[in-house]
């Protein structure tokens, strides 16, 4: 959206907005809308603009992290500066450590050598049992965050339980890759097969860094075990399947189903052996791993743990490491050059103390008017889809009632969490950046654990406030919008209703409409996995969601690579089902205000959402974000608006153009 100092008198506001979309914002009217809504909006800029040497993207999204990076900045300075000991000087000491490069290169491998050690001293697999339970962290979140990347073998998710809303339980999910996931290692792909012998030199090329003996050769067995352990993986489209990850496990099931690691020394190790139940994220993949453990040389365990604890911790160790892996890495992404050390030092300190830091930053960018706006906003919105559920043709009454129970019963967090972390407990030296990551995880870990037997938090925020983005938390039935995604040019209080309907609405639609996606819908009002659709209902909701995963695996973005519908789908129900009630919500604001809607306004909405996308990105990160991400690429999100009557009456679009759909072909859901 863009940035627009409209009036409130509609009429000049769209001519306004209109006439300096098409001035300002790099649109290509050359292309007729209906052929390539996101060219016609955005294709002069993508034309014209470069991505920097060290950036994979760039765009409105990217511009609004750099704008959050760079007031971070300001406020951390100023942290450093803060009483010795208080809560503020933590972070001006953590930002401090991480920034300082020459203490961290002068400390050279010392730091390691305690965990080379432990790793060297293990003599059997009992004892690799407990090094790698005490090694767990609570580093994943697959339903709100969709964070499902851990280099340990498992990762650890605490939240409320799938059948129990007021009891917390632990989520054990599939780990251990230092690539993104199964498919880097088994696709044929020339392009994969390439990067697995560049990830190979780049293993041996730590080792030899960390002055491992016969590097290359420890490389090769950490490598082949990383692809044992990929094939025991789940795939992306599988794990995003909540249905299949409703697996509860007594301890006594560990050593029946997952036989080959001792499990009792494990959760010894990882303080979970009072815990009576376990939910299994990925069973197939935790058999697959566990039976690894048993069959796999301990040397090569040795190996792949030593190269594993050097990755995990590159930036805060001797910058030779950190340019292997960039050279590395690079490769994956397009980047040519690495960001500024203080970008890696705001990000780490933004991941150990974030709600600390976001305290500093909604004091001062975040005003109690912009709050309220989007709180009246929000309150359209929820307006706007329970009444979208109310007009359903298709859907049975008691299943209506259901989904208007859990409009009803949605939490929305505007700007910042009701309750501020407590990091009291937390030590940081300005002097160990080393040390800081390590207590920083454990600290996290312990704060994980902590929930056991305490009544569940329905309010605990995901993000930080200084994170530009937005999530919906299903067993929370909960949605939280971060402080810095609330700015241009996403929400504008100067702006008219139908460019913050068309970037903000449609965002805080797509949130709500989390709720009700292929995964959303899965769970109740009170945040229960249960399904209360009816078998009518759920079949022709089933049928819809198909229709849309046809849609979008039609979009081809490379010759040999296109979008998967499937795996893209709760996010393309999301869009399609917020950009209709944004729509409506737009509607209903200017009703209120009494003032008319005219085809204008209804471009303004539209234009508004596509330039809400405006991104360029590197193929190299493109193909990484196709293969591994849960989102489309904005360039096929925006055509969500095929689906729109609305974008055909506005933009005239007729049998003939390029992303014209018969109207029995726009996918309608909600």
């Amino acid at each position: 959206m863009l940035a627009l100092p409209l009036t409130h008198s509609m009429a000049h506001a769209a001519e306004t907005s209109l006439a300096a979309v098409k001035k300002e914002s790099g649109m290509d009217t050359s292309v007729a809308p209906g052929d390539d809504f996101y060219r016609y909006v955005n294709g002069g800029w993508l034309k014209n603009v470069a991505i920097p040497d060290h950036k994979v993207a760039v765009g409105n999204f990217d511009s609004l992290i750099e704008q959050s990076d760079t007031k971070v900045l300001k406020l951390i300075e100023q942290a450093t500066t803060a009483a010795p000991g208080s809560p503020v000087r933590k972070v001006g000491d953590f930002y401090s450590a991480h920034l300082n490069i020459d203490a961290i290169n002068q400390r050279g491998l010392a730091p390691l050598q305690g965990e080379m050690q432990s790793i060297s001293a293990l003599q059997d697999k009992t004892s690799l049992a407990t090094y790698l339970g005490k090694h767990l962290r609570a580093d994943v979140d697959p339903l709100n965050t969709a964070n499902i990347f851990t280099e340990n073998l498992f990762g650890l998710w605490v939240a409320q339980g799938f059948h129990d809303h007021k009891k917390y339980m632990p989520y054990l999910l599939q780990g251990g890759l230092g690539l993104a996931n199964r498919e880097y290692y088994l696709s044929r792909s020339p392009k994969m097969v390439e990067l697995r012998k560049n990830y190979l030199a780049y293993i041996a090329g730590t080792l030899k860094l960390a002055d491992v003996p016969d590097a290359e050769q420890a490389a090769k067995r950490v490598f082949d075990l990383e692809m044992a352990i990929a094939k025991g993986h789940t795939n992306r489209e599988a794990t995003s399947d909540v249905m299949q990850a409703d697996n509860t496990w007594s301890m006594a099931d560990f050593h029946k189903k997952a036989r080959g690691l001792d499990w009792k020394a494990y959760f010894k190790a990882a303080g979970l052996d009072g815990q009576e139940k376990f939910i299994i994220w990925h069973p197939s993949a935790l058999k697959a791993s566990s039976t690894l453990v048993a069959n796999t040389a301990l040397a090569s365990w040795q190996d792949y743990l030593r190269f594993h604890v050097i990755n995990q911790r590159v930036n805060v160790l001797p910058q030779a490491f950190f340019e292997q892996k960039f050279k590395f890495y690079s490769a994956l992404t397009g980047a040519k050059a690495p960001q500024p050390r203080w970008k890696y030092a705001v990000s780490a300190t933004n991941e150990a103390l974030g709600e600390e830091v976001g305290k500093l930053y909604v004091a001062e960018n975040f005003s109690p008017e912009a709050k309220t706006r989007v709180n009246g906003m929000v309150t359209n919105l929820l307006t706007a889809f329970g009444e979208r559920v109310q007009a359903l043709k298709w859907m049975t009454p008691a299943t209506k009632q259901e989904a208007l129970a859990k409009i009803k019963a949605t939490y929305v967090g505007v700007g910042y969490p009701d309750k501020w972390r407590d990091y009291s407990g937390l030590s940081v030296d300005v002097n160990d950046a080393y040390g800081n990551n390590e207590r920083v995880q454990e600290f996290a870990y312990r704060r994980a654990l902590a929930k056991f037997g305490q009544p569940v938090d329905a309010t605990e925020w995901c993000m930080n406030p200084q994170l530009v983005n937005a999530v919906n938390m299903p067993m929370q039935n909960a949605i939280n919008f971060p402080a810095a995604y609330l700015q241009s040019p996403n929400f504008d209080l100067n702006a008219s209703d139908a460019t913050n309907y068309g970037a903000l609405g449609a965002t805080i639609g797509h949130e709500i409409s989390h709720s009700f996606d292929n995964s959303g819908s899965m769970f109740d009002a009170k945040g229960e996995l249960r399904n209360w659709w009816s078998k009518a209902d759920m079949a022709y909701f089933k049928t819809s969601s198909k229709a849309l995963i046809a849609q979008f695996n039609q979009y081809q973005a490379f010759p040999d690579l296109a979008v998967n519908g499937a795996q893209t789908l709760g996010e393309n129900i999301a869009d399609l089902a917020g950009l209709m009630a944004a729509y409506d919500a737009y509607h209903a604001s200017m009703k209120q205000k009494g003032q008319a809607i005219t085809k204008e306004d209804d471009k303004e909405f539209f234009l508004s959402y596509a330039y809400s996308w405006r991104r360029k990105m590197r193929d190299e990160t493109l193909r990484t974000v196709i293969i591994t991400n849960e989102h489309a690429p904005v360039q096929y999100r925006v055509l969500t608006v095929r689906n729109l009557d609305a974008w055909y009456d506005a933009f005239a679009v007729q049998p003939g153009h390029k992303q014209y759909l018969a109207p029995k072909d726009r996918v309608k859901i909600w």
